[in-house]
């Protein structure tokens, strides 16, 4: 599918703006070669290792593929942009004008620029952003309990072991109450990347670290990777909560397997069954990877969602077309009837598209007040 798709913005390219650049014909077609790989890094990535969501190519190829690929998609939309005021144009001047080889190269230029910026955004240690959620309901002892919020780690040739170790000495250096990871931990099977999510063991917070999976878990074997997070001192929540206590002050933490379970054996998302048991009057934070299901949530009397899956969109103005599969709801803040819902822009990003602009990934710290 994605090798079809992506080979639209390359025809674009190809025709509209390598065929007019006054070069020899072996130059433009090699460029037009070059960018044709770049559009089927995808295709590559299922050839040689058996998923489009699990490139296992080495780390420098990776982060090249999705420059290329970045550039390839921004020269597109530059390119149709051109064509469009040329069109305006046509209307005064009675022809399709020409735009000149100078002005062809600044736009390549400026699209090199902001792929590898966008590049450098998507794989970097993400910034620590701080957040407080009014709870309500939240008893008193619970004010200014911290919670780091962790998501779409996508560890994988592209989020590595030195990445993950990064990722994970800045977390504890916050000395939080609790840790939660919101899904999608990996990309790859267990065998391909024990060493690269080995340091997540190290994390440490007081109330301990609890998970849930995302829909990538379900690509490379659900069973087995819920069993390898539990080797890793972390707390797998699927459709089930944890109680936390401060004297006789009570705060369910609530966890649910992802809305794409229901495809597999494995057991669907299930709120209801996810709160069962929670005392009575505590309020619950739920952690689900999709924030799709937020107002089903809010109906059952979850009190914070921490969501994320989205990634925030990655690029300013794709995030509206992200929203829409997500019932809107693709970054940050939300009121969904008397619940608060965040959305989280991820701690990583798929290594399919690497690529951040006006977007940025964060590793979350979330200060609860009581009202």
């Amino acid at each position: 599918m994605f090798h079809l798709i992506f080979g639209i913005p390359w025809l674009v390219v190809a025709v509209r703006f390598i065929q007019p650049l006054p070069w020899v014909w072996p130059l433009k077609l090699a460029l037009a070669l070059l960018l044709l790989a770049a559009s089927q890094y995808h295709l590559f990535s299922r050839l040689s290792s058996g998923s489009v969501f699990s490139p296992e190519f080495p780390r420098p190829l990776i982060i090249c593929f999705n420059l290329l690929f970045g550039f390839m998609l921004l020269l597109a939309v530059f390119q149709i942009a051109l064509d469009v005021v040329s069109l305006v144009l046509m209307l005064f001047k009675a022809h399709f004008p020409l735009v000149p080889a100078g002005v062809r190269y600044g736009v390549a230029a400026v699209a090199l620029a902001l792929s590898a910026f966008a590049v450098s955004q998507a794989i970097r240690v993400p910034p620590l952003k701080d957040i407080e959620i009014a709870v309500p309901g939240l008893d008193p002892a619970f004010d200014g309990y911290q919670i780091v919020q962790l998501t779409d780690l996508h560890i994988s040739r592209l989020f590595p072991a030195s990445w993950t170790r990064a990722v994970v000495e800045k977390t504890n250096a916050l000395n939080a109450d609790l840790i939660v990871i919101t899904g999608d931990l990996i990309d790859g099977k267990v065998e391909a990347r024990s060493s690269d999510i080995a340091s997540l063991a190290e994390l440490k917070a007081r109330d301990g670290v609890y998970t849930i999976p995302g829909n990538h878990e379900y690509f490379f074997g659900y069973k087995e990777w819920m069993a390898y997070y539990q080797g890793l001192n972390m707390t797998t929540l699927a459709n089930s909560n944890a109680v936390i206590e401060r004297g006789n002050a009570k705060l369910v933490i609530a966890g649910v397997t992802d809305l794409s379970s229901t495809r597999t054996a494995f057991p669907a998302h299930d709120t209801a069954a996810a709160l069962r048991g929670a005392p009575a009057g505590a309020p619950v934070i739920l952690l689900d990877h999709q924030p799709g299901q937020a107002a089903a949530n809010a109906a059952l009397g979850v009190a914070v969602q921490l969501s994320g899956h989205t990634h925030g969109g990655m690029v300013v103005g794709l995030d509206r077309v992200v929203a829409r599969p997500n019932n809107g709801f693709v970054s940050g803040f939300y009121d969904v009837g008397r619940m608060k819902l965040y959305v989280n822009n991820g701690t990583a990003l798929w290594p399919g598209f690497a690529l951040r602009l006006g977007i940025s990934s964060e590793l979350t710290r979330i200060t609860l007040r009581s009202r």
